[in-house]
């Protein structure tokens, strides 16, 4: 299983690229930092100084509709921000 999921591309993570050389990622929830540190090294060729992580909980919501009451969640994940060291950066768009 890999432990980098997927990239994070929002107007704040882009913009914490452009500014801070930070880039976020969603990652699997079992990974420490040295292993998403070697993940990014590996997947991406960068030096990366620092790793930071953060844990969202599953969130539950509930809407009362005319058809009755709806119950919906979204599901836990795992945030990675790297800081990069200066210098480097990462291409997200190389791929398209």
């Amino acid at each position: 299983m890999s432990i980098l999921i997927k990239p994070i591309i929002t107007e704040k993570a882009t913009n914490d690229s452009e500014l801070f050389n930070r880039y976020a990622f969603v990652v699997d929830k079992k990974a420490n930092k040295l292993e998403i540190k070697n993940a990014v090294e590996e997947t991406y060729g960068v030096a990366i100084e620092s790793v930071r992580t953060m844990n969202y909980p599953v969130q539950r919501k509930t809407k009362y509709t005319k058809s009755g009451v709806v119950q919906a969640k979204s599901g836990a994940y795992k945030k990675a921000i790297v800081q990069l060291a200066e210098g480097e950066s990462i291409d997200f768009y190389s791929n398209i």
